[in-house]
């Protein structure tokens, strides 16, 4: 029997301990100064779930429903637990906002597992790992708080890996990691990293079902392993059902659903506008910054250093601070609103790729070239807009989503692989090393030439003016400003040469075998740290740090809160016009929110804040139960709470209906009217009225019994039948109306709102949130993530049990 050896589980360690060492060395504040990453996109999430989390923690039961944001919307896409056993092996990784480092490592780790399973060696998988872990967009979105995102991208490379040795001899192992993975990045519910995944294996598999034909082995190469995975894809499917079906469902009425309005059809598709989904878009020569990290400026918020002359002309002016202000100035100049970095993949990275497209041979390396232009060109977005409109317009889910930029993260991925496969062969194929050494070249003259060019032309091509400068700084300040974004071009111009060449000067000494291979993924490690590490470095730093008081306590009370929540009204809202209303979440923290912070509200909703709320049009203020807005005060420049003396309330009954033709109709109905005796309802709830005008009796009241997001208690007294309007939204797919007990139907009136007929007499009304698909849904995620673990255990066993053998036997 042959002795078991030891040393590759040892190296792998060695290589793992690496990884995590480098990340607790980045994250150090973390460790050893007791702090925590403060991220804006965190602190978001942290207003919009507190009430939910509140409730949960407050009843031990789960609402599906929150009031704290958008006056009211499902929590499917904020905070809501689904059963699902896959929902432990997430946990293993210990991956959330609390622990930023983890999310990092775990970029590495799954590219290294990745590449292992494509049985390459320990020390190229580590090298790949790392060029694709420290993607600068990478660690950009962790310091955003982009959470979700940026773990799903970590499991990505195990997903698609997971197909591709499926398809090539690994079936069973293949498919269980691709299935598992699958299911974890699915879990993790950040679908448009998901989406961009399966294309990348959509492109893969075309170009698999073409070598099959080709190799006439259509059925073993093809067929075979395309039926294991669909079984493992079915599998990773039903243990997410119940996310999968609740967001799917909720988004036909949300903003990446189809509108009823039908103006400015031009910018209408059937998700979300062309003008919303394409406001990222990559400007066609930013593109450079994949291989130039301050192509663009880096930055719309970036610091400079005291030799800069933005620095010596804010001195030479007598500016108070001058060291800090240019700690944060706007350095992008690029043709995006704004940004938080570059894509930067590495210039390394970029020069084994385009020696990987020269010297790499067989389908793969076309897949990766294939992938990689599809998404460049698809994150121009609107610079492109042949491409982009068509596939808004034509492709299956691909209007559902915003930031068209971030399909970058496909040319993240395979830029990586091709670099990485590049190196396999040239180390290994040592009879083709003098044809590699020529191509090699050529890399150099292709990569090394177009910086010298620009090095050349840059100056006079550009005046490194962004398009809100004028608006930001004064006019003396400008100048200095260009030049300085002129200088740090340069400078990363240098910078990139330099890589270029010491990659090239490595590979070119193994070539002469003056270095050994071990050597020379020695040197490549070291370069990729210096190069990834200092860019990253710009981004994620030691400020982007705070005391963890801050980050427990994101929103501490201002007086206007104070104020606010001495009312012991249990259900109003609040409207706070001293942050950005609709982009930011603070005031959902204490309060019930007319604003908030999400991409995916309820779509009359957003039609609602434009046609409506962020007009300032009172009436429909009113008819939101907005009794105060949250105000500056002009003197002390302090938030001050100011109380509406016109919010309707919680509910109250009209003695006018009017039916409206359709969504247009209703929502410019809106304009003028007085909410508290008229309603509009479309003409599909006709039925459900019995007449249109009534009388209301001056002793008629309805009245707020108690509260909870998922359940709401009125009670109601009335000498005559009428008409009531509740100031919550209508979303008919799981709220269901009760009077005395019995189940009755409701309807939307006034665009956003439910309205209810009741009889005469004294009445208990209940709304209760009872979405029935959301436990059909759960129980089949229960029932599929059970399958899915026993099938992974199966197969785990099946494939040692191999290995035991196939060890004894030699």
């Amino acid at each position: 029997m042959k002795t078991f050896n030891y040393k590759p589980l040892v190296q792998g360690i060695a290589i793992v301990a690496l990884f995590f060492i480098s990340i607790m060395i980045y994250f150090s504040p973390i460790f050893t100064e007791n702090k925590q990453l403060s991220s804006h996109d965190v602190m978001q999430y942290k207003g919009m779930s507190k009430e939910i989390i509140d409730f949960n923690e407050k009843t031990g039961e789960q609402t599906l429903w929150t009031n704290s944001m958008f006056s009211g919307m499902p929590s499917y896409l904020i905070h809501t637990t689904y059963s699902n056993f896959t929902s432990y092996i997430h946990r293993i990784f210990n991956t959330s906002h609390e622990t930023p480092y983890m999310i990092a490592f775990m970029y590495f780790l799954c590219f290294f597992l990745a590449l292992l399973l494509l049985d390459f060696s320990m020390l190229l998988s580590m090298l790949g790992a790392l060029f694709y872990g420290f993607s600068s967009y990478f660690f950009i979105i962790i310091e955003a708080g982009h959470i979700t995102k940026a773990i799903a991208l970590g499991y990505m490379p195990l997903v698609i890996e997971g197909v591709v040795a499926a398809y090539r001899s690994k079936l069973l192992l293949g498919t269980v990691v691709f299935s598992l993975f699958l299911s974890l990045q699915i879990l993790i519910n950040h679908l448009q990293i998901t989406y961009y995944t399966m294309l990348i294996l959509l492109v893969f598999v075309g170009f698999q079902l073409y070598e099959s034909i080709k190799n006439k082995e259509f059925v073993s190469q093809f067929i075979k392993p395309s039926a294991f995975l669909l079984v493992g894809a079915l599998l990773a499917i039903a243990s997410n059902f119940g996310s999968l079906y609740m967001t799917y469902d909720y988004g036909k009425d949300s903003m990446r659903g189809k509108s009823e309005l039908t103006h400015d059809k031009e910018n209408k598709t059937k998700g979300l506008d062309k003008d919303y989904a394409t406001a990222w878009s990559y400007g066609i020569d930013e593109t450079c910054n994949l291989f130039i990290p301050n192509f663009k400026g880096g930055s719309s918020s970036g610091s400079l250093t005291e030799d800069s002359e933005t620095y010596k002309t804010l001195k030479q002016n007598n500016v108070p601070r001058a060291n800090q202000v240019i700690k944060n100035l706007p350095l992008y100049w690029g043709t995006q609103s704004s940004t938080s970095g570059p894509v930067y993949i590495g210039a390394i990275v970029v020069f084994l790729f385009i020696f990987g497209l020269l010297y790499v041979q067989g389908t793969i390396k076309w897949w990766l070239l294939t992938i990689t232009i599809f998404s460049i060109l698809l994150a121009w977005g609107k610079n492109f807009m042949g491409l982009t409109e068509f596939f808004l317009d034509h492709f299956p889910g691909y209007n559902k989503f915003r930031t068209v930029s971030m399909i970058l993260i496909i040319a993240q991925f395979a830029m990586p692989l091709l670099a990485i496969l590049a190196l396999k062969r040239f180390f290994t194929d040592e009879e083709s090393r003098t044809d590699a050494f020529k191509k090699l070249k050529i890399s150099l003259i292709v990569t090394g030439g177009f910086l010298l060019i620009l090095l050349i032309t840059v100056g006079g091509i550009y005046d490194f003016s962004g398009q809100y400068d004028s608006q930001m700084l004064p006019d003396w300040l400008l100048d200095a400003l260009r030049n300085d974004r002129k200088s740090m071009l340069y400078s990363d111009i240098w910078r990139t040469l330099f890589f270029v060449v010491a990659t090239f000067g490595v590979l070119t000494a193994v070539y002469f075998k003056k270095i050994t291979v071990v050597v020379a993924i020695t040197l490549l490690t070291v370069f990729t740290y210096f190069d990834m590490w200092g860019v990253n470095k710009r981004y994620l730093n030691d400020q982007d740090f705070v005391a963890k008081r801050s980050v427990t306590n994101p929103f501490p009370k201002s007086s206007a809160d104070v104020q606010i929540l001495a009312d012991t009204d249990p259900n109003f809202r609040v409207m706070n016009l001293t942050v950005s209303p609709f982009n930011d979440a603070s005031t959902s923290y204490y309060h019930k929110s007319i604003g908030g912070y999400h991409g995916a509200k309820m779509k009359r909703y957003q039609e609602l804040i434009d046609f409506h709320l962020s007009k300032m049009n009172m009436s429909v203020y009113n008819m939101l139960n907005t009794k105060y807005f949250i105000v500056e005060d002009q003197q002390t420049k302090q938030p001050i709470a100011q109380r509406n003396p016109d919010a309707l309330g919680n509910a109250w009954f009209i003695s006018k209906v009017t039916i409206v033709p359709n969504a247009d109709a209703e929502i410019a109905a809106l304009e003028k009217f007085d909410p508290k005796t008229q309603a509009f309802v479309d003409v599909r709830f006709k039925h459900l009225l019995s007449d249109t005008v009534f009388v209301i009796d001056s002793s008629s009241v309805i009245s707020l019994q108690s509260y909870a997001p998922n359940h709401l208690v009125y009670t109601s007294k009335s000498a005559t039948k009428g008409v009531a309007v509740f100031s919550e939204i209508f979303y008919d797919k799981g709220w269901n109306a009760y009077i005395d007990g019995k189940l009755v139907p409701h309807f939307r009136t006034n665009y956003v709102l439910r309205g209810l007929e009741i009889p005469q007499g004294e009445h208990t009304i209940d709304f209760k949130f009872e979405p029935h698909m959301y436990t059909v849904s759960n129980t089949i995620s229960l029932i599929g993530s059970l399958l899915l673990i026993i099938a992974l255990l199966g197969i785990l066993f099946l494939e040692t049990k191999k290995y035991l053998v196939h060890t004894s036997n030699e």
